[in-house]
């Protein structure tokens, strides 16, 4: 039987925000004593990412490629001191406190990588370990913007006008899709309000209105040559439908609220050297239950406009992006 009974990590806290101290104690249960001890505990946090690509793709040739990125994060140590070096049987318990760094990412994980925090308690000999338990950390990033920065550069209202071609007589008529945000700073946890406006003279119902947050990040990383690659990654963060009523309507208006998580990536900034970028948008969609399909997209990313129109049946899709959603955390916990 094993002089360790068991090995327990306790901490107070659920989400940590970067810069801030862990505080915790590790509980050590003994069935006999122990001669010569060791406990420490160790806070890692480290990222990796790995996703394969199509090398000479253009060619008659080709082979998957991998593609691998990592960073180190925090790595603290702590080895608690025993008096007498020896330990009754018995529960004994040791605190320990670190500090997060302050500039480091919030927990993350995707199909391509994962960022990930955790704490990890140790009892050993000189010959061997005893028994060992990791806890995993929620943290949260914080920012590099400024409020007056954001709010300077970034507007907080778009609005995007399209002519609706109607097949049957050659005419067209104008429809307006308009974002009102209540600011454009947000943190983790924070509702995202906006108000949207749809002036209408097509003379159509229109069927519903989807609005999504879409997050993108760019995963940076290396082949095997030591060549930099790169692949982006778009995925819908949250999503929310308003269903109108029947019957054509030229003035449209509609209040909406999106509820952030309380632990994600915040918007990186123009330099970031980190193992990826993060951005966030949001889009509303109106759709109209006729068989002609019209979308015109302001890009978040480079905010330009771009129309395409194509036949698609069923449906008409009209898009309208406001400026990127920018996502910062500062010196407070949620």
């Amino acid at each position: 039987m094993s002089v360790v009974k068991s090995i327990e990590l306790v901490v107070p806290r659920d989400v940590y925000l970067s810069g801030s101290e862990v505080e915790g104690e590790v509980v050590l249960r003994l069935h006999s004593t122990l001669i010569n001890p060791q406990v420490k505990v160790e806070l890692i946090g480290r990222g990796y990412l790995e996703w394969m690509e199509e090398a000479n793709a253009n060619k008659d040739y080709s082979q998957a490629s991998s593609c691998v990125n990592r960073a180190d994060y925090v790595h603290k140590t702590k080895t608690f001191d025993i008096h007498g070096n020896w330990l009754d049987p018995g529960i004994h318990s040791f605190s320990f406190n670190f500090v997060l760094p302050p500039r480091i990412p919030s927990t993350f994980t995707s199909r391509v990588g994962r960022i990930s925090y955790f704490l990890q308690a140790i009892c050993a000999t000189r010959e061997l370990i005893l028994a060992k338990q990791k806890k995993y950390l929620m943290v949260q990033g914080t920012s590099v913007y400024s409020q007056d920065t954001i709010e300077s550069e970034f507007p907080l209202v778009v609005e995007v006008e399209k002519q609706l071609h109607h097949n049957c007589c050659f005419k067209s008529a104008p429809i307006t899709l308009r974002i009102s945000l209540c600011k454009n700073l947000f943190a983790p946890g924070d509702n995202i309000s906006f108000t949207t406006e749809i002036t209408n003279h097509t003379g159509r119902s229109i069927r519903k209105v989807v609005f999504i947050l879409h997050s993108v990040v760019l995963y940076k990383g290396f082949n095997l040559r030591a060549e930099r690659r790169t692949l982006e990654e778009r995925s819908d963060l949250l999503r929310l439908e308003s269903h109108l009523e029947a019957g054509s309507c030229v003035d449209t208006k509609i209040h909406s609220t999106l509820l952030l998580p309380t632990v994600m990536l915040v918007t990186s900034s123009h330099k970031s050297d980190d193992i990826m970028d993060v951005g966030y948008d949001l889009t509303g969609t109106v759709y109209f239950p006729y068989e002609v399909f019209l979308e015109g997209v302001v890009f978040t990313h480079s905010l330009l406009p771009s129309l395409r129109e194509q036949q698609q049946p069923k449906e008409v899709e009209y898009k309208c992006s406001p400026s990127s959603v920018l996502l910062a955390a500062f010196g407070y916990l949620f």
